[in-house]
């Protein structure tokens, strides 16, 4: 299989072509390790490399499952445990973490067919809007080398943007897939909470603010392999509602007339880019032309209250995970290990109290029902994805020493996603504007709690008014790709 023939195929493509034996599953591996072998020296997305064990797995591939022999790689977080291979967490720190066993969402893209390639770059312990640790060095942004590619899933978003992989696994419990597809011009959607398994290591990921799922070149392979990992396994603590049809079918065919509400207006307040206005008045205009109602109206919530909680539920959650490691290292780590913000997030969950998270977790009940009630009279929200287009590397600095300052700096760039972490609502992200200088600014569409079906069927339908697919990134690597 030619490498430029791979990179232009999504990965339901890649699975109809080894059905009908034009190439075999081992052709499509060694492609995508082409791929990776020579985009990558300039991207840095991919931390850890699983080619002789796919090339295995190649070999002796069946042709069964929706993503029959497709190449896939996963973010290197705890919500991504793959047997035999190590967890680092963006921390060179935890490079003999091996894991034992699949995580449930991992054990279901094998069994759709997938073969894995290997891990992806992230910020250390997933805690920062871009992804730059230092063990591992910056990934950068296939369409500006110079830029971020978000974070906290910006080497699974940069992977599948410059061509390496088709579809990447990746986490948001702030914004960490669909800011990074925003930066990098592909397609994600966060499920609805309960959706995919946290199984078996977790009920919830960061106290019900996170989910897993992928990002991709195309609607439908989002769609595809939603069919494929979600549904309820013993003793989650959630259950989505049942979908009202196939995911992939909904893509497929255009929704009825949607009530559709959307803002550029950042709800703290924040600057927010001109580009992502105009990207999202420009979409606006798109829903109106597809026959949809559209008007500009936005969820009123209190912000403030809102990241108060928001930061303590993540310390939490990151302050847990990190003190357990560094006792069970036996050994102080080293300054490049674990960052600045890392230790912040851990000492603000060690310094709060019980009653403080009860309390944070009411503050989020209370803004998720204020922003479920605006839902009741629109089907989906449009906003930006963030309030700028990506930023250059280094101004998102995990090493900042003020926590307050890193948190600004955060929320001044992520101020439209996190709430809906907080509600639990699908929301996606759409490549559907590209700046005057040739960068993407994806679109944030949120749906109703549940209501996935209603995303991908507009999405789809976007996708077909106004497709992406043949943009490319251009940088040296890249010369290798067509289109």
């Amino acid at each position: 299989m030619l490498f430029r023939e791979y990179a232009l195929m999504d990965g339901l493509g890649i699975a109809e072509a080894v059905r009908k034996k034009d190439i075999s599953a081992a052709e499509a591996v060694d492609a995508a390790i082409l791929a990776i072998e020579r985009l990558d020296p300039e991207i840095n997305a991919v931390t850890f490399r699983m080619f002789e064990g796919a090339r295995n797995v190649a070999a002796g591939h069946s042709s069964e499952g929706p993503f029959s022999g497709v190449p896939i790689l996963l973010k290197d977080i705890a919500a991504g445990t793959c047997a035999g291979t190590p967890c680092t967490m963006g921390s060179s720190l935890l490079s003999r973490n091996i894991s034992d066993h699949d995580c449930e969402v991992v054990a279901r893209y094998k069994s759709s067919g997938t073969i894995i390639l290997g891990k992806t770059n992230l910020p250390n312990f997933g805690t920062n809007g871009t992804t730059e640790p230092r063990s591992f060095g910056p990934t950068r942004n296939p369409w500006d080398l110079t830029r971020s590619a978000g974070g906290s899933s910006g080497g699974s978003a940069a992977a599948v943007a410059s061509g390496m992989v088709p579809i990447a696994h990746g986490t948001d419990a702030a914004g960490s897939l669909r800011v990074p597809a925003s930066h990098c011009g592909v397609f994600t959607l966060k499920p609805t909470r309960g959706r995919i398994s946290a199984g078996p290591d977790a009920g919830e990921f960061v106290g019900g603010l996170g989910t897993v799922h992928v990002l991709t070149r195309s609607v439908r392979d989002c769609a595809a392999m939603l069919d494929a990992t979600s549904g309820y396994v013993t003793g989650d603590p959630y259950i989505a509602p049942a979908p009202t049809e196939a995911f992939l079918t909904s893509a497929e065919r255009d929704p009825s007339r949607l009530r559709i509400a959307f803002s550029a207006a950042a709800p703290n307040g924040a600057a927010v880019d001109q580009e992502c206005v105009a990207a999202v008045r420009s979409a606006a205009q798109l829903c109106h032309d597809l026959g949809h109602h559209v008007e500009e109206a936005s969820p009123v919530f209190d912000f403030r209250l809102m990241s108060e909680a928001f930061v303590l539920l993540h310390s939490a959650h990151w302050g847990g995970q990190a003190n357990g490691l560094l006792g069970s290292l036996g050994r102080a780590p080293e300054p490049h290990e674990l960052e600045a913000s890392v230790i912040a997030w851990a000492r603000v969950g060690a310094e709060r109290s019980a009653i403080d998270y009860g309390r944070a977790q009411r503050s989020i009940n209370g803004i998720s029902r204020a922003i479920g009630y605006f839902f009741e009279s629109y089907d989906v929200f449009i906003s930006p994805c963030s309030s700028e287009p990506p930023l250059p590397l280094g101004v998102l600095d995990a090493m900042e020493p003020m926590f307050d300052r890193f948190l600004e700096s955060m929320w001044s760039n992520m101020a439209f996603t996190a709430q809906f972490n907080c509600t639990g609502q699908p929301a996606m992200s759409v490549p559907l504007h590209w700046t005057s200088d040739g960068l993407p600014v994806g679109v944030q569409f949120a749906g109703r709690f549940g209501q996935e079906n209603t995303l991908l069927s507009l999405a789809g339908q976007l996708e077909r008014a106004r497709p992406w697919a043949a943009r490319r990134p251009t940088f040296k690597g890249s010369k290798h790709i067509g289109g």
